[in-house]
């Protein structure tokens, strides 16, 4: 999948969800090129595929390209379509979440961090 590829299908798939899930998402969703590693990732493999950034500037969603690919090499347009579906419905709900003044999807990563880091032999204190 091209970044190109990924742009369009990124756009389809947001223009399928309903409008109401981006009140207040003023930044919008951002495709960036980049791999972005975790910073408690332990053997460079626990990679960043999107975030819910919220700042002075507003609030954005970023999908990370190169962590998709770094992650998921050689997967069929079908199947990229598929986890960047998940992905972006992953920091929807981080945003609809945040506006609701509920925290269940931040507890849930916070639980994959910590077992991750249990697997590898590390605590976060």
């Amino acid at each position: 999948m091209t970044y190109e590829e990924c742009g369009n299908i990124l756009d389809e798939i947001a223009d399928s969800l309903p409008v109401e899930l981006y009140r207040e998402l003023n930044g919008g969703i951002v495709l960036c090129d980049e791999c972005r590693l975790h910073p408690y990732a332990q053997d460079n493999d626990l990679y960043i595929l999107g975030v819910y950034q919220r700042n002075n500037l507003g609030r954005s969603i970023k999908i990370y390209y190169g962590s998709i690919i770094r992650v998921f090499p050689n997967k069929s347009l079908e199947q990229y379509r598929e986890i960047l579906r998940k992905t972006l419905v992953h920091e929807v709900r981080h945003h609809n979440e945040f506006l609701a003044g509920a925290d269940d999807l931040v507890y849930y990563d916070d639980e994959q961090i910590s077992n991750y880091l249990k697997r590898k032999g590390f605590t976060i204190r």
